[in-house]
């Protein structure tokens, strides 16, 4: 193998698994241990510059980092960090944070830009541009802003008084916002004076199912989606006492929990894939199991069942899985007998779609497969070149940290373009590495090698909640949780750093390494070489770390995947070969560009 270029910045980024697998790509284990610190606001604000809603995140966040912390792989139960749950610590603790975020300039630069929609990828680019003199107009046809995490999200999830601090942090910077305007021509925005449309409208349609019995049923038969933001605006304070949810994502989740606080005393989710395929995430579905629900799976929908214009509940068939070698799963259909299940209501909370139907074909913006507008990945650029989209908009439905990374990049393509600059620029991540060492055996960071189970996060008593559908479920970590929690961060943004010049080849950072992740031997082929390392590495998403030849003819090969980053090879090595030192990432926005 040819030595490792540790001068990419996406090397050691890479090696930060939980920043590296964020797509805001947050700095991770720098807040983390600024909330072990008792520094909650500056923890915020590290957040705010990557992710916009940490508060928001902090409740609500589909958590893409934790799945690849690395403390989850060595534990027995496989307990990651609670990276969410900390960036709410922050949120929760802060201090006065106003004065530190960028306030918009009196003197405007002269470019005017409209965002349409007010979700998080609108709210997003409004907070990257306002700062650089850009005038903002937001449109949304709701009366506040927030959008999809207005209308999809129950306060029993984000209070609302959370949503509304992060989104006027945001608005307060001179937005100029058109709340209860829905558009309802792209033409007549372009043909007003903006110099770039941005379109972050989500995917406001949800997933019907043609079935027997849908029609005669229609009265109480409730679209997930619509569902919840007849709740969130209160148009809606009751339902039926034997309710089914009919979908196993996390909009269905929302919709039972809801429909438990609004009088429903039977709510059943019946799920048609096994219970391991649910795209729910597994605490969402862990909490409505708290609260009473039955999910039953492997059981497709089959028709509506009405009586004397009054819908009495439905028809369920039922089918067991397959999988092919390639993992395609197939449902095969069961000679169980059809089973009924009696409802008042039935929640349909099976997918969500894009639309633009406001959008006139003409003015040179092409749509692709599933009704979806052709853009640029990496600008987000439509076919008509000063249009952009993002967040669901963009490429169908993902999520709220999803959605403000597309903001952050539709952003610099905006400025790009309105300052006449090539779009598809972009420029080099900004990073650094600082040394750790302090003196002979003082170290600037804690990162023991103990085993440290997870720590739950208290709830509010359900009979409480369930009695009210504004009172939030979960209580959040207190400050003493936090620390022990954030304590668990193994500081995987501390690098291993091998110096080949300083390596006397004695081994013993290969005697005290405690996961065997270093190994020196002679070079060869990866495939070759991950077998023949002190412990296989199997991880072939992770890159192996190799040096230049030794003196020896060996290599110097360590396992990225399985470094603990506890210090103990630099600790140990009597020449200074390896040294600990902070790798800080920093994802390039406009205000950087300038």
């Amino acid at each position: 193998m040819k030595p490792t270029n540790v001068q990419d910045p996406e090397y050691f980024h890479k090696v930060i698994d939980c920043q590296y697998a964020c797509p805001a790509h947050t700095p991770v284990p720098e807040y983390i241990r600024l909330i072990a610190n008792k520094k909650y606001t500056e923890a915020y604000m590290v957040n705010w510059e990557s992710n916009v809603f940490p508060g928001i995140l902090g409740r609500t966040c589909d958590r893409p980092c934790e799945p690849a912390c690395r403390r989850g792989r060595i534990e027995k139960e496989e307990e990651p960090v609670a990276i969410c749950r900390l960036k709410r610590v922050a949120a929760d603790n802060k201090g006065e944070v106003k004065s530190l975020m960028p306030n918009a300039p009196l003197n405007k630069n002269g470019k005017k830009v409209a965002l349409i929609g007010g979700g998080p990828a609108s709210l997003t680019v409004a907070r990257d541009l306002a700062p650089e003199g850009y005038e903002i107009h937001l449109f949304d046809e709701w009366h506040k802003g927030g959008g999809m995490m207005r209308t999809q999200i129950p306060s029993f999830r984000l209070p609302e008084r959370v949503l509304d601090e992060e989104v006027n942090y945001v608005t307060d910077m001179g937005i100029h916002t058109h709340y209860n305007h829905f558009v309802e021509s792209m033409k007549e925005i372009l043909d007003e004076d903006y110099d770039a449309v941005f379109v972050g409208t989500g995917a406001p349609n949800g997933r019907d199912l043609k079935l027997p019995g849908r029609e005669e049923a229609d009265a109480n038969v409730h679209i997930g989606i619509n569902f919840l933001a007849s709740v969130a605006f209160e148009h809606r304070d009751k339902i039926g006492r034997k309710v089914i949810i009919l979908g196993g994502g996390n909009t269905a989740m929302d919709c039972c929990r809801t429909s438990r606080r609004l009088g429903g005393k039977e709510v059943t989710v019946v799920v048609r894939s096994p219970f391991k395929d649910m795209k729910a995430s597994p605490w969402e579905i862990d909490d409505a199991k708290a609260e009473d629900i039955p999910i039953f799976n492997n059981m497709p929908p089959k028709s509506f069942v009405v009586e004397n214009g009054k819908l009495k509940g439905m028809w369920f068939g039922h089918v067991r899985a397959e999988y092919d070698k390639n993992g395609k799963r197939s449902l095969i259909p069961t000679d169980d007998p059809d089973t009924f299940i009696e409802a008042d209501d039935v929640i349909i909370a099976i997918g969500q779609d894009n639309a633009f139907p406001w959008i006139e074909r003409d003015l040179g913006i092409e749509f692709g497969k599933w009704d979806l507008p052709i853009l640029n990945k990496t600008t987000f650029q439509s076919t008509l070149p000063n249009v952009f989209f993002g967040g669901d908009a963009a490429f169908g439905p993902e999520n709220i940290i999803t959605a403000a990374a597309h903001g952050h990049q539709a952003a610099i393509s905006i400025h790009h373009f309105c300052q006449g600059v090539d779009v598809n620029t972009r420029l080099d991540p900004t990073t650094n590495l600082v040394k750790q060492k302090m003196g002979i055996h003082e170290w600037m960071y804690d990162s023991p090698v103990v085993e440290d189970d997870r720590f739950a996060v208290p709830h509010e008593d359900k009979v409480i909640t369930l009695s009210d559908r504004k009172v939030e479920v979960e209580l959040g970590f207190d400050e003493i949780t936090g620390f022990r929690e954030a304590q668990r961060c193994l500081n995987c943004d501390v690098q291993t750093v091998f110096s080949l010049d300083q390596c006397i080849e004695c081994d013993a950072c290969v005697d005290v390494c405690p996961t065997s992740c270093i190994t020196f031997t002679s070079n060869g082929a990866e495939e070759d070489l991950r077998e023949r390392l002190s412990a296989p590495a199997n991880n072939l998403d992770q890159d192996l770390y190799v040096s230049d030849t030794l003196p020896t003819k060996r290599v110097m090969i360590k396992d990225e995947d399985v470094c603990l980053h506890c210090g103990l090879c630099a600790e140990r090595c009597p020449t200074a070969a390896w040294d600990m030192q902070k790798y800080l990432y920093g994802v390039t926005k406009v205000s950087k560009i300038l």
